[in-house]
């Protein structure tokens, strides 16, 4: 089965929650998560139906994640909330741990950045969180 997170550091839960000596913070995904690809091509299309495609650029697979936090306590959504909000217009580290039908492990490390993300109050303690992340092609 597939996992899919992020890692807030230390320095940056510190930085969050106002406190010294904090570790990293693993956060991992519900289960349900989606993943939307495209890829970016030029199309001239001609008469008679015939068309030329050619791919757009170097890095032409357009990838979105639709991630949900469900049921968590409060203070875990506001961390992560805050990670956000400290991230908003940077990229960070998105991990894919996924296990193939003969045992395998693959492990992939994406850049991506986090645009919008939507947090539903669900009872006093608890709330939900969900978010998109859109993968970027940068160092």
């Amino acid at each position: 089965m597939a996992t899919f997170g992020f890692t807030i550091p230390a320095a940056t839960v510190n930085t969050i929650k106002d406190t010294t000596g904090s570790s990293d913070f693993e956060v991992v995904a519900d289960r349900g998560l989606s993943n939307e690809t495209t890829h970016r091509v030029l199309t001239a299309r001609f008469g008679d139906g015939y068309e030329q495609r050619v791919l757009d650029g170097i890095n032409t697979k357009n990838t979105t994640f639709n991630l949900s936090f469900n049921n968590r306590d409060a203070e875990e959504i506001n961390l992560i909330a805050g990670f956000l909000d400290l991230k908003a217009g940077l990229n960070f580290n998105f991990t894919v741990k996924d296990t193939f039908l003969s045992g395998a492990v693959s492990t992939t490390t994406m850049k991506v950045v986090c645009e919008t993300y939507n947090i539903n109050y669900i009872q006093e303690n608890f709330y939900s969180l969900t978010c998109t992340f859109r993968r970027v092609y940068e160092p």
